[in-house]
């Protein structure tokens, strides 16, 4: 009986469990049986952040939930940024633009790949708010752009960097844009990113929490999102020396991250989109990459001006290739507010290319 009530409580448990292992590890080397260890508690640890974050959302209600999430993923992405970055003394600077790259990257292809296809297989077609959706996809294709490709371009700097005064300009348009955003999903055009009331799901007819319970679950997601930054700061090491010694391009440090924090939710849009809620899907997939570069991007070139880190942000040429064909593809996808299996087997092949010739140039 006990182990029953320790399964059912896990979500309250992991967040203190985590915060003693984190404790516990930090006079020890990440390595071996140790790296493994911080690895499952971190990876625990991310999957209960986003179980509260979806206790808060569910007492605040759609969109606020996706975006309770998306502002949850951000965080623990930035973070992981920041703290690698600050490990290595500012010499990792190619690494917010990998990791933000495989965010669009896995968002815009992983993600509603495989939400397309699952929803397709098990509904056939799925509907969902153009308005809404394609609004976020175009804001998001503009940040992209500015953010990964206009550094190769610009002729005051080195090529694929920015100035000073550019990235201010373009940290200030990318937290300007991501309020927009905001504002329209839930104040002014909220209706664009509610789901179909037509669809039979238990969670979303459950009860809400309590105002206390949504409070203790915002504490506890405050405490598993500092013992995943401090476990991250504690990894990064391991994830590099991986790297290393198996020869891999330093940029998969940055899908390593990504991947790591965009799991979760990554299972959240898919159990949406087999409940036949694609809307919610696209929520959570546009929300989470748009806060990845509206949020990102301002506190690195922050900590990058302060501390005087370089920051090289420009994409090699293979990589734009793949973004702008991304964007393409999405638009076609997005464009009719009707999905099948066929677009979600489209967008799941480009995310597969992108891992195949991230790992073989």
């Amino acid at each position: 009986m006990k182990s029953i009530n320790v399964l059912k409580n896990w979500a309250e448990i992991t967040p203190f469990l985590s915060a003693a292992v984190l404790f516990a590890c930090l006079s020890l080397s990440a390595t071996g049986v140790v790296a493994l260890v911080i690895f499952i508690v971190m990876m625990s640890a991310v999957i209960a952040s986003v179980h509260h974050a979806e206790v808060i959302a569910h007492r605040l209600g759609e969109p606020f939930g996706t975006l309770v999430l998306a502002l949850a993923v951000t965080v623990i992405e930035t973070s992981m940024i920041l703290s690698i970055m600050f490990t290595d003394s500012g010499k990792n600077a190619s690494l917010p633009r990998d990791t933000i790259y495989s965010a669009v990257m896995i968002i815009c292809n992983g993600v509603v790949g495989l939400s397309l296809l699952i929803g397709g297989l098990h509904h056939k077609e799925q509907l969902f708010r153009i308005e809404g959706t394609g609004s976020g996809f175009a804001a998001l294709a503009t940040l992209s752009v500015l953010v990964l490709v206009m550094p190769l371009f610009t002729i005051s700097s080195a090529e694929g960097t920015y100035t000073n005064s550019q990235l201010i300009f373009i940290a200030l348009s990318s937290l300007t844009l991501w309020l927009v955003f905001i504002f329209i999903q839930t104040i002014r055009h909220r209706d664009y990113f509610l789901p179909s009331l037509c669809v039979e799901d238990e969670s979303v007819h459950a009860p809400p929490p309590t105002p206390s319970q949504a409070w203790i679950s915002f504490a506890l997601m405050l405490v598993s999102l500092f013992s995943v930054v401090g476990l991250a700061k504690l990894l990064s090491p391991a994830i590099k020396s991986l790297v290393t010694v198996y020869g891999a391009p330093e940029s998969v440090v940055g899908i390593v991250i990504a991947m790591i924090v965009l799991l979760p939710e990554t299972w959240a849009a898919l159990r949406a989109a087999r409940a036949d809620r694609l809307q919610t899907s696209m929520n959570l997939a546009i929300g989470s990459a748009l806060a990845s570069i509206g949020l990102t991007i301002p506190l690195v070139v922050i900590f990058s001006v302060i501390y005087k880190f370089d920051l090289l942000l420009g994409l090699d040429t293979k990589d734009v290739v793949l973004l702008s064909l991304t964007f393409l593809v999405g638009s076609i996808t997005l464009g009719s507010g009707k999905t099948n299996m066929m677009q979600g087997a489209i967008h799941i092949l480009l995310f597969v290319a992108f891992l195949f010739l991230t790992l073989i140039p």
